[in-house]
């Protein structure tokens, strides 16, 4: 069994191991994705999310001089 999640009706997680939420809903892995040393994606992934202001960084990126313009 794997542990579950759905939202309540205030937007928090409640955890179960059921696959069903009591509104019938399928319910979602609490797991994180797996990770892999050997991941060939992860440059488009993060040039996407730096594309669409999604990316978190604890520093902020030091731009070069040709993106400066």
């Amino acid at each position: 069994m794997y542990l579950m999640y759905y939202l309540d009706s205030n937007g928090k997680r409640v955890y179960t191991l059921g696959k069903f939420a009591p509104d019938g809903k399928m319910t979602q892995s609490a797991h994180p994705a797996r990770f892999s040393p050997e991941d060939r994606y992860s440059r488009e992934r993060i040039t996407t999310k730096r594309r669409f202001g999604l990316l978190v960084l604890k520093e902020p990126v030091a731009m070069s001089v040709a993106q400066l313009g």
